[in-house]
């Protein structure tokens, strides 16, 4: 049944991501999702983030939208450029020192007899916020947990404890990244088969048991049985097997996704110009791509956190140079690391009319553009999941956190993306462009990910497994009065 619910009634989910753009992005997305289904939405992002948004645009662009407001909190870190993507380590050392009482201080406010607004009956909370327990144990409130990211990379995070208290990891000194140690294969995962200690989440490499991601993520996977429920943003078919053993390790385990293919079904939605990045997107890029031939063009992306060497740079780019195809690049300000994102004046000349250079784009309209034959990314979840969503095979370079078992699964159970080597040198680059753009693997996989599009499709359809999902999640738990 819908739950679409009168306005007597209307709940009120206090929705809060983790402070990075591909969380934020997610997270909105689902926020939108309850607003469609009648809740009234308070989103909190941090002070910088915010003003990060409005930039983006425009100052008055967030105003005035229906049952649906923006709080929000200080990060506690010191001032930095806006154009830049927050440290990571600082950023997770300060969730968790800091976010607790200004969170709370939030759902008080929301929840005084002089506010205007509703009362709170919900926290949905990023899976990886792990303070937001205290704060819904302390006030009551029941929490539900969206993790933004794939079925198998939240399985891989939730045996973090088990691999520390095995002694796998920390790892006990660097060489244990290139002397084979990583290939150690672990058999006792659940819903995970063949799967090496390389393929789980990067934060199993690292070398400090105090390092704050590592910390951050150990404690709210620990955490996160204690949910009223969990929230993946994947679908049932793509992920059964792993989705099966989530089940039966975490409270009421709903895939529901892709969140895009979700929203595509609300009607006259008020909040559809509300959109999702912390950079201003050149649009321009649009119409560039408009006059290139169907399926022609490499759409290169590593996403919002990654960083490359100026001379990893130089590589991706001699290498794209070198395959001779069509390409779009975005070339984020903080993506490389130094002062130096500036490519050599001879490979500007040398893909001048076949390359073009934007600062940020936006993703899924470029993706869903008819010239875009190829996407090399990062692997980040939201970019898999819209690269299904569009029917684009992958040219994967994993990086951090999710990306290794994303690629893992992506190549080697669904048949859609081709690894680079973490060396990514130019000759690979040259190779494997051709062969995802032209050759016979390339081809094998543009059918592949079709027909996961069409599995897409049929889970976001009135009477898909998403669909269900969702309102099973708002009536079983959300509106659930016991």
């Amino acid at each position: 049944m819908d739950s679409k619910i009168v306005a007597a009634d209307k709940p009120h989910a206090v929705c809060i991501p983790c402070p990075v753009q591909s969380h934020i992005k997610s997270m909105l997305k689902f926020a939108k999702l309850l607003h469609g289904k009648g809740f009234h939405i308070t989103f909190v992002n941090t002070e910088f983030n915010h003003q990060r948004f409005l930039k983006s645009r425009g100052p008055k662009s967030l105003d005035d939208l229906p049952d649906f407001q923006f709080k929000t909190i200080p990060d506690s870190l010191p001032p930095s450029d806006s154009n830049a993507t927050q440290d990571i380590d600082a950023l997770g050392e300060s969730i968790m020192e800091n976010f607790l009482a200004p969170f709370s201080d939030i759902l008080v406010k929301l929840n005084t007899s002089t506010s205007k607004n509703l009362p709170v009956t919900c926290i949905i909370a990023d899976g990886f916020l792990a303070f937001t327990h205290i704060a819904a144990r302390e006030l009551g409130i029941p929490i539900v947990l969206l993790f933004p990211v794939s079925a198998c990379s939240l399985m891989g995070s939730m045996q973090l404890p088990h691999l520390r208290d095995k002694g796998l990891t920390p790892l006990k000194d660097e060489s244990y990244l290139t002397n084979g140690y990583l290939d150690t294969v672990l058999d006792w995962i659940p819903g995970m088969r063949n799967i090496r200690l390389r393929d789980l989440p990067s934060y199993v490499r690292t070398t400090d048991p105090n390092d704050p991601v590592f910390k951050m993520v150990i404690e709210a996977v620990e955490r996160a049985p204690t949910a009223a429920g969990i929230v993946v943003h994947s679908f049932d078919a793509l992920e059964q097997e792993v989705l099966d053993a989530l089940s039966l390790i975490l409270p009421h385990v709903y895939a529901i996704g892709p969140q895009q293919l979700l929203l595509n079904h609300i009607p006259n939605d008020p909040l559809k110009s509300t959109g999702y990045s912390l950079w201003k997107e050149e649009t321009e890029c649009l119409n560039w791509l408009n006059s290139k031939a169907p399926n022609s063009v490499v759409y290169v992306n590593f996403g919002s956190i990654t960083v490359i060497t100026p001379q990893q740079l130089v590589e991706f780019g001699w290498g794209l140079a070198n395959s001779k195809f069509m390409f779009l690049w975005i070339i984020r300000p903080d993506l490389v690391v130094g002062d130096s994102s500036i490519l050599p004046p001879e490979l500007l000349e040398e893909i001048k009319g076949r390359g073009l250079i934007a600062s940020w784009c936006p993703q899924e309209e470029v993706l869903n553009h008819s010239s875009i034959g190829g996407f090399l990314t990062h692997c980040g979840w939201n970019s898999i999941i819209e690269s299904v969503c569009a029917g684009v095979p992958m040219l994967c370079w994993p990086f951090f956190g999710d990306q290794q078992t994303n690629c893992k699964y992506a190549c080697n159970e669904w048949g859609i993306v081709m690894e680079i080597d973490n060396g990514a040198k130019r000759g690979e680059v040259e190779k494997l462009a051709t062969e995802f753009m032209e050759g016979n693997k390339g081809n094998k996989m543009r059918t592949k990910v079709m027909e996961w599009k069409k599995l897409a499709e049929e889970a976001t359809g009135p009477h898909g497994s998403s669909s269900i999902n969702l309102d099973k999640l708002v009536n079983e738990v959300l509106l659930s009065k016991g």
